[in-house]
């Protein structure tokens, strides 16, 4: 894969003049670097991800939406109003039980931002973009994500031309779910592969 697959692109007019604006009132006082931190901090973790776990309870409970999904996932995600700068070319790949797909950008930092929000600070870092594609299997483990030896692990590629999220496999024990209680089970890094969702337990019945 060539490099310039990986090029950044030019700033929009908004985003220049959003972090001026951001300089400005950082130089006058008026917004404080923790407070920054902490709408960047609700955007990565929670905001941001919103989108792409909509679409994938979407997905897991429409058949033919998750058909959409997987053949143009930029035209299926717009049917739930998502979209925008870095979404122009998204792939969703499914998890199942044979396969097993995690997502990174082996150059720079490519990452479907419409649908999961700002990139976490582990993702950007030389240590993951290199060894996630050399073991795999390592890297899960510090994430606590174990897979099966007879599943395989295809780690994806993501850059300017294509950027790529994840459908992970439903928790088994959430079948009764309704949409909206299966859009807050899914998380970011599920979305990115790096971890599985756990399965529903059961409620045991009290007296």
């Amino acid at each position: 894969m060539g490099e310039n697959n990986h090029r950044p692109r030019e700033l929009s007019e908004g985003e220049v003049r959003a972090r001026a604006l951001e300089s400005l009132l950082r130089e006058k006082g008026v917004l404080q670097g923790e407070v920054v931190d902490e709408i960047i901090d609700i955007y990565t973790n929670d905001i941001g991800p919103l989108n792409g776990a909509r679409a994938i309870a979407r997905a897991w409970t429409d058949p033919a939406f998750r058909s959409r999904l997987l053949e143009n996932a930029t035209k299926a995600v717009a049917e739930l109003g998502i979209g925008g700068m870095e979404g122009e070319n998204l792939v969703a790949v499914e998890n199942t039980d044979e396969v097993h797909h995690v997502i990174v950008c082996t150059l720079c930092s490519c990452y479907p931002w419409p649908v999961l929000g700002l990139p976490p600070r582990w993702y950007k870092d030389t240590p993951y973009r290199a060894r996630v594609v050399r073991e795999p299997r390592a890297v899960l483990r510090e994430f606590g994500t174990v897979v099966p030896d007879d599943s395989e692990i295809r780690v994806l590629d993501s850059n300017a031309e294509v950027r790529y999220f994840v459908i992970p496999q439903r928790p088994k024990g959430s079948e009764h779910m309704s949409e909206e209680e299966l859009t807050a089970l899914v998380t970011r890094d599920s979305m990115v592969g790096v971890t599985i969702l756990p399965d529903i337990e059961p409620k045991v019945a009290t007296r």
